[in-house]
C-alpha cells in the first residue's frame, strides 16, 4: 500500500511539474523578479518611514495572522476505488493519514514561520520584542497544529475511516491545485459542477431569447452557473482592484492588471467547450458560426463589464493618466485581436 500511495504522490507532482513550465516561462519569471524588487523597495522605504499611526499596520498583520492560521491542506491522495480495494487496510490507512497529516503540518509550519520572518521587522519596528516574535512563531504553530488535527479527525466516523469525505476532500484538494495551473494552460483532469444560483437569475434576461442569440443564451448561463467562471471572475478582480488600490506605482499596478485580464480572457476560452457533452447541439438548426460568436460576445461582455470596475478604480488611484490608458488599450487590443485568434485555434 505504501508503494501505491508513493506512485499517486510521484504521479500527481510530475503532472504539477509539468504545468508549472508554462506558469513559470521566462517572461512570468522576469515579472515576478522586477515585482518583488519593488515590493521590497517599498517594504524598506515603510520601514524607514515608519508611520506614526500604527493602527492600519496592526491591522495588515492581523489579518495576516488570520490568514496564514487556516492555510493549508493534508495531502492524502486518495482515490475513489481505494474504498473498496482498500477496506481491508483500514488500520494500515490510519497509520497512513496520521503520518501524512504531521507531513503535511511540517510543509505548511515552515512556509508559515517563513512569512512571519518576513514580518518580523514590522513586529519589531511596533515595539514588539526579538523573544515576542518567538512566542508568537510558538503560539501560530500549536494553533496551527490543533487546526490540522482538527481537519484529520474529521477523516474517521467511529472507529473507521469516513471514506466519502477523505475521497471528496482529497478530490477538492487536487481540483484547488490544478484550478491554478488552469489560469495558465490548458490542464487536464479538471472537474465542473452545475450550480444554478438563482440569485443571478435576473443577469440571464439581458439577452434576448431569440434564434439567433440561442447560443449567446446557453454560454451566459454556463458562465454564471457551471464550474468555476463566476468565482475565478471574481477573485482576478478582487486581485486586480487590491493591486490598483495598494501599489503606488501606476505603471506597475497597470501591467499587474494587464497580466489578470489576460488570464482571465485565457481561461474564459474554455466556455467554448461547454456543451461538447451535449450532442443534441449538434442537432440544433443553426449556422455553424454562430456559436463562435456567441461564446465571443459573452467573453467580451464579461471583459467589457471587468474592466469597467477597474477603470472606475483607477480613476481613483492612479495618478499617472497615460498608464490608464495604457491599461484599457492593452485590455482591449487583447479582446480585439488575440480573443478571435486564441478562439479560431479552439475551433481548429
Amino acid at each position: 500500500m505504501k508503494e501505491v500511495f508513493q506512485k499517486r504522490k510521484q504521479v500527481f507532482r510530475n503532472q504539477c511539474l509539468k504545468y508549472s513550465r508554462y506558469v513559470f516561462n521566462d517572461h512570468f519569471v522576469l515579472f515576478l523578479l522586477v515585482f518583488i524588487g519593488f515590493l521590497a523597495v517599498q517594504y524598506s522605504q515603510l520601514l524607514r518611514n515608519f508611520p506614526k499611526n500604527h493602527l492600519p499596520i496592526i491591522l495588515a498583520l492581523a489579518v495576516l495572522l488570520v490568514f496564514l492560521l487556516p492555510l493549508g491542506r493534508i495531502a492524502t491522495y486518495m482515490e475513489k476505488p481505494d474504498s473498496l480495494f482498500l477496506l481491508v487496510k483500514e488500520e494500515e490507512l490510519k497509520s497512513y493519514l496520521q503520518k501524512q497529516m504531521c507531513s503535511s503540518y511540517l510543509l505548511w509550519s515552515v512556509f508559515q514561520t517563513a512569512i512571519l520572518l518576513l514580518a518580523a521587522p514590522l513586529l519589531l519596528a511596533l515595539g514588539l520584542p526579538f523573544w515576542g516574535w518567538f512566542i508568537l512563531v510558538f503560539f501560530m504553530l500549536i494553533a496551527k497544529w490543533f487546526l490540522f488535527l482538527k481537519k484529520s479527525q474529521r477523516f474517521y466516523q467511529g472507529a473507521g475511516i469516513n471514506w466519502g469525505y477523505l475521497i471528496d476532500y482529497e478530490e477538492r484538494r487536487k481540483q484547488t491545485i490544478l484550478r491554478f495551473f488552469a489560469l495558465f494552460t490548458n490542464v487536464k483532469g479538471i472537474s465542473n459542477s452545475v450550480k444554478r444560483r438563482a440569485y443571478l437569475d435576473s443577469l440571464t434576461n439581458i439577452l434576448p431569447k431569440r434564434q439567433s442569440t440561442t447560443w449567446q443564451n446557453m454560454f451566459l448561463r454556463s458562465y454564471l452557473r457551471n464550474g468555476d467562471f463566476l468565482a475565478l471572475t471574481m477573485r482576478l478582480l478582487f486581485l486586480s482592484l487590491l493591486g490598483i488600490g495598494l501599489l503606488g506605482q501606476s505603471w506597475i499596478a497597470a501591467v499587474f492588471v494587464i497580466l489578470l485580464n489576460y488570464l482571465l480572457l485565457f481561461q474564459l476560452t474554455a466556455l467554448y467547450n461547454a456543451f461538447d457533452y451535449q450532442y443534441l447541439t449538434f442537432l440544433f438548426p443553426l449556422e455553424i458560426g454562430l456559436k463562435l460568436k456567441g461564446v465571443r460576445q459573452v467573453i467580451v461582455l464579461v471583459g467589457y463589464n471587468v474592466l469597467l470596475v477597474e477603470t472606475i478604480m483607477a480613476l481613483l488611484f492612479f495618478q499617472d493618466r497615460v498608464a490608464l490608458l495604457f491599461m484599457v488599450g492593452v485590455t482591449l487590443l487583447l479582446y480585439f485581436f488575440y480573443l478571435p485568434v486564441k478562439l479560431k485555434s479552439l475551433v481548429d
